[in-house]
């Protein structure tokens, strides 16, 4: 059976931890941060988790993760 490809797009954007779940990127800070508090764009730097009802399309778009 050939290999499986991965999805170069979500193996940029994701990527696995140690329990087994997915660590993303939070949303809403490129641009428009003016009107943004500083707490706020702070807790943007910060890593999120994907959600459990996204786990799964995650997992097949990384088989190999």
């Amino acid at each position: 059976m050939p290999k499986m490809k991965t999805r170069r797009s979500a193996a940029k954007r994701f990527k696995k931890t140690g329990s087994g779940e997915f660590k993303r990127g939070k949303a809403f800070r490129s641009h428009i941060l003016e009107h943004k508090s500083p707490t706020r764009k702070r807790n943007l730097r910060k890593a999120g988790l994907v959600a459990k009802t996204d786990h799964e399309h995650v997992a097949k778009m990384l088989p190999y993760a």
